[in-house]
């Protein structure tokens, strides 16, 4: 008896495609995953303070020094310190924070190169997802201080800066710490966004530059005193809601 052909009912793009789609929703379930677990880990750590800044700074380095004494002041005064988990500028905020009475929290990202979790941190969690963790250093942020760094401090820096300037996030504070290595991007700013219509020149009000370290403690400070600013030290007063 002669075998009679039958054409597939799926054919091999529709499966491809098929198993694509798959795939997406399992990312959607283990985002929605790292989300609750992150802020189950982080309900209690306001207020805090983000940081931001370089993987490739090394203990002794003049930034490195600079921004662990500034997280060791700012834990002190009683903010929880939030970095990336990883070396450099990073490992100095970890560290300072550590080493004060509030609690260090490092939200950790596998990369190829450069990250690895440094041992200063009381709360230390994984993220599998950029966004997200993103996401968590906006959450809980009472105020961010911008050390320098490479490609991800500016990605970090000028995300910050939308959401504040669109009104997404409430007006917190962001502290640029090196005048020296932060003015030439300030002077671009001024000389061609502003310059051609394309940011209003208050919006560079949205930040400081400051290297003392007490005296960006006051800042932080005066800006929550301040009865014209929408800010609370209020534990429910989170910098965005999902």
């Amino acid at each position: 008896m002669a075998e009679t052909k039958k054409n597939p009912s799926v054919n091999l793009h529709d499966l491809l495609m098929q198993t694509q789609l798959d795939n997406e929703s399992w990312h959607a379930f283990e985002i929605v995953s790292e989300y609750v677990s992150a802020t189950q880990s982080l309900d209690k750590i306001t207020p805090a303070i983000s940081f931001f800044g370089s993987a490739r700074s090394k203990p002794g380095d003049s930034n490195y020094i600079l921004t662990e004494q500034i997280a060791y002041k700012l834990s002190e005064s009683g903010f929880n310190i939030i970095t990336g988990g990883g070396p450099g500028l990073m490992e100095a905020a970890s560290r300072g924070a550590f080493n004060g009475k509030s609690k260090s929290i490092g939200l950790n990202i596998v990369l190829p190169q450069e990250q690895s979790p440094n041992l200063y941190q009381d709360i230390s969690i994984n993220f599998k997802y950029f966004f997200m963790r993103k996401v968590m250093f906006v959450k809980y942020a009472f105020a961010y201080v911008v050390t320098p760094g490479g490609f991800g401090t500016l990605d970090e820096l000028s995300e910050v800066l939308t959401l504040i300037q669109t009104k997404k996030s409430k007006r917190v504070p962001v502290v640029l710490v090196g005048k020296f290595f932060w003015q030439g991007l300030v002077d671009w700013l001024e000389n061609q966004i502003i310059k051609e219509n394309f940011a209003h020149s208050e919006d560079l009000q949205i930040f400081k530059i400051c290297d003392d370290p007490e005296e960006i403690v006051d800042y932080i400070f005066s800006c929550y005193y301040d009865i014209n600013n929408d800010l609370s030290f209020e534990t429910n007063n989170l910098n965005i809601h999902l």
